[in-house]
């Protein structure tokens, strides 16, 4: 009898500990919709940690932001670079889900599972993708309130960074001014578009001195950004994403279709479509960089729509969340990266893959050095950024909670191509936790 009473303790206390819900993959999961505006639906899908601790709340909640804009946080974040699971369904070693607790979120609305009831509730700028992402945390807390006061970082890559950066902010205000109770600590920008000048300018010189180019490529590449540059700067927005488009297939064709997001990729010679390019249709590039595996598609309105019970058809509305952002593509938001220095107590880090060409360390490095900040910052020394096994993954420049990082052999998606260089960088981000 006092066994059967131990053997009955002991499967209470396992269904206690299970808080979660069994969604698709391994562990512990939870999932759910905001509605962040009248007839505005933000999905989110958390996966609770796999780590070795009493308390999942013991762990760092850690938030992933995709880019595109309209590029899924739950399909290419997830599948592609740190979730659980790679696209082939083959558990991954180097997942985040390991160490933190991991929240993916479909934005903006109209991306991936998420969604509008009307035509109007498309976003059109970076300041509505930022409300509306507070709101989604908001519902998210009310659904999870022991969420809270857990230590919480905002990761993301490329235009999920310029997305972030003001999501970072309104955040930090109302958490100050207690409008909502949260534990936000830090914002990491993976090799961000927040200043499409720099990336822009910088592509010839660095294709040059990389050796894709000649020197007559290089002045034909120059003069288009230059273009660019031209209309950026007297604020003709949608003009500028025709001349950076316009940039980006004049060095497709002289690199004969190199990849914007690792210039070592072994590629045949060929090119991605006009209409591909468009308009910086970012999931085309995606869908062309990920192109030998498995089709997201196919998973993430099979298998993974069913799993998880949901209605909506993934990525339907994708196109229409870029189109309604034409005009904010362009624009950059390095005076939120200022304010995020100057008006917060969060971490702010930078870290940029090598061998991105879209963009590329140098124009990160650029708008970083101007940022009006501190001009000591670019006199400090850069310090090896080393594996436990001592081997060199990148460099990095720290003041205070300023940080930025080179990452060795890298392109844009830095958490797939070097995860020993990712981990370090987000054991030092969660370092106040």
């Amino acid at each position: 009898m006092e066994r059967q009473l131990i053997c009955i303790f002991t499967i209470l206390c396992f269904i206690s500990a299970s808080i979660g819900r069994t969604g698709f993959g391994p562990g512990e999961q939870e999932w759910g919709y905001v509605q962040v505006r009248p007839y505005a639906n933000m999905f989110w899908w958390l996966y609770y940690t796999t780590a070795d601790v009493k308390s999942y709340y013991d762990k760092p909640l850690i938030i992933w932001l995709q880019g595109g804009p309209g590029a899924s946080s739950t399909a290419y974040g997830n599948f592609e670079e740190l979730g659980p699971l790679d696209v082939d369904l083959k558990p991954r070693n180097y997942t985040w889900v390991k160490n933190y607790n991991l929240l993916f979120i479909d934005n903006p609305v109209g991306t991936g599972f998420s969604n509008v009831e009307n035509k109007s509730s498309f976003v059109t700028t970076n300041a509505e993708i930022a409300s509306d992402l507070l709101e989604c945390i908001r519902g998210f807390y009310t659904q999870l309130p022991q969420f809270k006061p857990v230590a919480t970082y905002i990761t993301t890559e490329s235009y999920g960074g310029k997305m972030g950066a003001e999501f970072a902010l309104v955040w930090d205000r109302a958490q100050r001014a207690g409008t909502i109770e949260s534990n936000l600590k830090g914002v990491a920008l993976g090799d961000a578009w927040i200043s499409p000048v720099d990336s822009v300018l910088t592509w010839a010189p660095y294709l040059l001195n990389m050796g894709m180019i000649d020197t007559k490529d290089f002045y034909e590449i120059d003069a288009a950004a230059n273009d660019t540059r031209n209309k950026i700067e007297t604020g003709q927005w949608l003009e500028a994403l025709i001349d950076f488009s316009f940039t980006q297939s004049l060095i497709l064709e002289k690199t004969c279709n190199i990849d914007f997001y690792n210039i070592l990729t072994k590629r045949k010679c060929d090119h991605l479509l006009p209409q591909e390019l468009l308009f910086f249709n970012e999931e085309s590039l995606y869908q062309n960089f990920f192109k030998e595996t498995q089709s997201l598609d196919t998973l993430m309105n099979g298998p993974v729509k069913e799993a998880l019970g949901l209605n909506v058809t993934h990525g339907s509305q994708s196109r229409i969340v870029r189109a309604r952002l034409m005009n904010e593509i362009m624009k950059p938001v390095t005076n939120i990266v200022e304010q995020l220095l100057n008006e917060t107590k969060l971490n702010v880090f930078v870290y940029n893959g090598q061998l991105d060409l879209i963009t590329d360390t140098p124009g990160t490095l650029h708008w970083v050095e101007k940022l009006d900040w501190t001009q000591q910052w670019k006199w400090l020394p850069r310090e090896p950024l080393l594996s436990k096994d001592g081997y060199l993954e990148g460099f990095s420049k720290t003041l205070d909670k300023f940080c930025m990082y080179w990452v060795n052999r890298a392109g844009h998606m830095v958490p797939r191509d070097n995860p020993t260089a990712m981990e370090i960088i987000l054991k030092n981000l969660t370092s106040n936790a």
